[in-house]
């Protein structure tokens, strides 16, 4: 006797599996592109790592070629600013700072806090902190040069090291800033510098990311500093002092 089989009938029948629902992600645009990020972070990368090998014989060619990599980053950014997308150039800086006086004004006569155009004020103090830190960098390098060349008096280091103490007081009220505006606003303000892109509609301010000049720019700074690395006798770093020092 056959005995047909049939497939169980039941609530569990027709929970087949499904392929979860992909959610969908908020637009985007991009603001900032590749190079000026790249800038950036190699820039604050050279300036920490040539503060913490200010002090000692044993790191010393490490903190110079430090700083002329800054100066060297400087020179690409004002040459950017120049040629670069509108939103780089030096123009939108001092169109940004050339507004401060009047917004200024204009918070000063707001009826509350709420009414104030503070997406205006954050523009105009990541412009004048940026200025700030550029103009910054060149009493630092020359200072730095001169000081390492063993050019004019003693007191040179000392004003090399003043000029690296305001730069680090301006770098600091900047992070300070972006701190206390990204909790204020409940929103990462340092995201763009990573990704380039920040929330909201719209069309993209940069319309190309320049991904290939950023790599350049990384290549650059690396064989820069490869190079330093194999034209000092000890390389940048005196390890063997360092050695003879942690043995004690």
């Amino acid at each position: 006797m056959s005995q047909s089989t049939t497939p169980f009938a039941g609530p569990l029948a027709d929970a087949a599996p499904q392929a979860p629902v992909a959610l969908p992600r908020a637009p985007t645009r991009r603001v900032i592109d590749a190079p000026t990020r790249m800038f950036h972070w190699l820039f604050a990368l050279s300036f920490l790592g040539a503060h913490l090998t200010a002090e000692g014989e044993r790191w010393r060619m490490l903190h110079v070629t430090l700083g002329y990599t800054m100066a060297g980053l400087l020179v690409f950014r004002l040459v950017y600013g120049l040629v670069g997308p509108r939103p780089v150039r030096l123009s939108a800086l001092w169109a940004k700072l050339s507004g401060g006086a009047e917004w200024l004004r204009s918070a000063g006569r707001a009826p509350a806090l709420a009414s104030v155009n503070w997406r205006q004020g954050q523009n105009l103090m990541m412009a004048l902190a940026v200025v700030l830190m550029l103009v910054a960098v060149l009493p630092v390098t020359l200072t730095g040069y001169a000081s390492f060349n063993e050019w004019g008096p003693a007191p040179l280091a000392e004003r090399h090291a003043a000029a690296g103490d305001a730069l680090l007081y301006v770098v600091l009220a900047h992070l300070a800033a972006l701190l206390g505006l990204s909790l204020w606003r409940r929103k990462n303000l340092s995201g763009p510098m990573l990704t380039g892109r920040t929330e909201g509609r719209g069309p993209d301010l940069v319309k190309e990311n320049q991904g290939r000049l950023a790599a350049l720019l990384l290549l650059v700074v690396g064989a820069y500093v490869a190079w330093e690395w194999h034209q000092s006798p000890q390389g940048l770093i005196d390890w063997a002092s360092l050695r003879a020092a942690w043995g004690r």
